[in-house]
Protein backbone atom coordinates (compact mmCIF):
# COMPACT_ATOMS: atom_id res chain seq x y z
CA UNK A 1 0.00 0.00 0.00
CA UNK A 2 1.40 3.47 -0.71
CA UNK A 3 1.86 5.96 1.84
CA UNK A 4 0.10 9.38 1.47
CA UNK A 5 2.58 11.58 2.54
CA UNK A 6 5.76 12.63 0.96
CA UNK A 7 9.30 10.93 2.21
CA UNK A 8 11.28 13.95 4.36
CA UNK A 9 14.44 15.34 2.64
CA UNK A 10 16.94 13.63 3.80
CA UNK A 11 20.57 15.27 4.92
CA UNK A 12 23.11 15.47 2.16
CA UNK A 13 25.58 12.35 4.04
CA UNK A 14 29.10 12.67 3.01
CA UNK A 15 29.83 9.63 1.04
CA UNK A 16 33.11 8.80 2.44
CA UNK A 17 31.88 8.15 5.49
CA UNK A 18 30.94 4.79 6.28
CA UNK A 19 27.55 6.01 8.60
CA UNK A 20 27.00 2.29 9.72
CA UNK A 21 29.86 1.98 11.92
CA UNK A 22 29.24 2.02 15.34
CA UNK A 23 31.28 5.13 16.32
CA UNK A 24 29.23 6.95 14.17
CA UNK A 25 25.82 6.55 15.74
CA UNK A 26 25.07 9.16 17.93
CA UNK A 27 22.51 7.13 19.77
CA UNK A 28 25.56 4.95 20.59
CA UNK A 29 27.56 8.00 21.83
CA UNK A 30 24.32 9.07 24.08
CA UNK A 31 23.66 5.66 25.11
CA UNK A 32 27.45 4.66 26.15
CA UNK A 33 27.97 8.29 27.51
CA UNK A 34 24.61 7.89 30.15
CA UNK A 35 26.27 4.63 30.84
CA UNK A 36 29.02 6.03 31.68
CA UNK A 37 26.88 8.85 33.99
CA UNK A 38 25.27 6.22 35.80
CA UNK A 39 28.64 4.18 36.40
CA UNK A 40 29.57 7.47 37.78
CA UNK A 41 26.96 8.58 39.79
CA UNK A 42 26.83 4.82 41.62
CA UNK A 43 29.56 5.44 44.63
CA UNK A 44 28.52 9.12 44.91
CA UNK A 45 25.04 8.20 45.44
CA UNK A 46 25.42 5.13 47.73
CA UNK A 47 26.43 7.52 51.03
CA UNK A 48 23.28 9.24 50.80
CA UNK A 49 21.23 5.70 49.82
CA UNK A 50 20.39 6.77 46.72
CA UNK A 51 20.02 4.77 43.30
CA UNK A 52 20.19 7.24 40.00
CA UNK A 53 16.91 7.03 39.37
CA UNK A 54 15.72 8.07 42.52
CA UNK A 55 18.76 10.97 42.58
CA UNK A 56 16.48 12.23 40.03
CA UNK A 57 13.18 12.06 41.30
CA UNK A 58 14.65 13.97 44.47
CA UNK A 59 16.52 16.39 41.97
CA UNK A 60 13.02 17.44 40.93
CA UNK A 61 11.76 17.29 44.40
CA UNK A 62 14.26 19.99 45.34
CA UNK A 63 13.11 22.15 43.31
CA UNK A 64 9.69 21.90 43.68
CA UNK A 65 7.83 20.01 46.60
CA UNK A 66 4.46 18.44 46.54
CA UNK A 67 3.77 17.79 43.17
CA UNK A 68 1.41 15.31 41.57
CA UNK A 69 2.91 12.00 40.73
CA UNK A 70 1.56 12.11 36.60
CA UNK A 71 3.60 15.80 36.96
CA UNK A 72 6.82 14.10 38.23
CA UNK A 73 6.25 11.08 35.45
CA UNK A 74 6.15 13.94 32.80
CA UNK A 75 9.16 15.78 34.07
CA UNK A 76 11.07 12.99 34.08
CA UNK A 77 9.81 11.23 30.96
CA UNK A 78 8.70 7.75 33.04
CA UNK A 79 5.04 6.07 32.90
CA UNK A 80 3.88 5.42 36.07
CA UNK A 81 4.68 1.78 35.74
CA UNK A 82 8.22 2.85 36.06
CA UNK A 83 7.36 5.75 38.36
CA UNK A 84 5.32 3.68 41.50
CA UNK A 85 7.57 1.11 42.32
CA UNK A 86 10.74 3.78 42.57
CA UNK A 87 8.67 6.22 44.86
CA UNK A 88 7.24 3.28 47.18
CA UNK A 89 11.18 2.66 47.75
CA UNK A 90 12.08 6.28 48.62
CA UNK A 91 8.94 6.28 50.68
CA UNK A 92 10.00 3.53 52.58
CA UNK A 93 13.49 5.13 53.04
CA UNK A 94 11.62 7.75 54.87
CA UNK A 95 12.25 10.88 51.92
CA UNK A 96 8.85 11.16 50.59
CA UNK A 97 4.84 10.84 51.81
CA UNK A 98 2.38 10.11 48.75
CA UNK A 99 -0.58 11.82 49.42
CA UNK A 100 -4.08 11.76 47.34
CA UNK A 101 -5.17 15.59 46.74
CA UNK A 102 -8.48 16.57 49.35
CA UNK A 103 -9.62 18.26 46.04
CA UNK A 104 -9.35 15.38 43.52
CA UNK A 105 -8.38 11.63 44.89
CA UNK A 106 -7.77 10.48 41.67
CA UNK A 107 -4.35 12.63 41.92
CA UNK A 108 -1.21 12.04 44.41
CA UNK A 109 0.87 14.26 45.67
CA UNK A 110 4.33 13.70 46.61
CA UNK A 111 5.74 15.52 49.28
CA UNK A 112 9.46 15.64 50.65
CA UNK A 113 9.71 14.67 54.51
CA UNK A 114 12.12 16.20 56.97
CA UNK A 115 15.01 13.43 55.97
CA UNK A 116 13.90 14.44 52.30
CA UNK A 117 14.59 17.92 52.74
CA UNK A 118 18.00 17.43 54.63
CA UNK A 119 18.98 15.16 52.05
CA UNK A 120 19.45 17.92 49.55
CA UNK A 121 22.56 19.57 51.78
CA UNK A 122 24.36 15.90 51.69
CA UNK A 123 23.86 16.16 47.99
CA UNK A 124 25.09 19.67 47.38
CA UNK A 125 29.00 18.26 46.53
CA UNK A 126 27.39 15.74 43.83
CA UNK A 127 27.53 18.14 40.80
CA UNK A 128 30.82 19.85 41.01
CA UNK A 129 32.33 16.39 42.29
CA UNK A 130 30.62 15.00 38.26
CA UNK A 131 32.36 18.32 36.90
CA UNK A 132 35.91 17.61 37.93
CA UNK A 133 35.38 13.66 37.16
CA UNK A 134 34.18 14.83 33.43
CA UNK A 135 37.84 17.30 33.39
CA UNK A 136 35.30 19.44 31.51
CA UNK A 137 35.37 23.56 31.93
CA UNK A 138 31.81 24.55 33.74
CA UNK A 139 30.83 26.36 30.29
CA UNK A 140 30.92 23.48 28.24
CA UNK A 141 29.37 21.20 30.28
CA UNK A 142 26.78 23.89 30.35
CA UNK A 143 26.49 24.20 26.53
CA UNK A 144 26.39 20.35 26.42
CA UNK A 145 23.66 20.28 28.37
CA UNK A 146 21.37 22.96 26.60
CA UNK A 147 22.17 21.50 22.99
CA UNK A 148 21.06 17.70 24.49
CA UNK A 149 17.92 19.42 25.90
CA UNK A 150 17.35 21.01 22.22
CA UNK A 151 18.27 17.78 20.41
CA UNK A 152 15.69 16.05 22.63
CA UNK A 153 13.18 18.48 22.49
CA UNK A 154 13.23 18.01 18.17
CA UNK A 155 13.87 14.32 18.76
CA UNK A 156 10.30 14.64 20.90
CA UNK A 157 8.51 16.36 18.18
CA UNK A 158 10.25 14.66 15.09
CA UNK A 159 7.87 12.08 12.93
CA UNK A 160 9.71 8.72 12.13
CA UNK A 161 11.25 8.94 8.69
CA UNK A 162 9.14 7.01 5.90
CA UNK A 163 11.00 4.36 4.41
CA UNK A 164 13.55 5.12 1.40
CA UNK A 165 12.43 4.66 -2.21
CA UNK A 166 14.18 1.27 -2.77
CA UNK A 167 12.02 -0.38 0.05
CA UNK A 168 9.03 -1.35 -0.32
CA UNK A 169 6.25 -2.51 1.44
CA UNK A 170 5.38 -6.24 2.05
Amino acid sequence: MARSKTPASKPALPADVDWLRLDQQLCFALYSSSLAMTKLYKPMLEPLGLTYPQYLVMLVLWEQDGISVSTLGQRLSLDSGTLTPLLKRIEAAGLIERRRAAEDERRVDILLTAAGRDLRQQAQDIPPRLACAAACPLEELSSLTRRLHELRQRLAGAEPSSPSPTTTDR
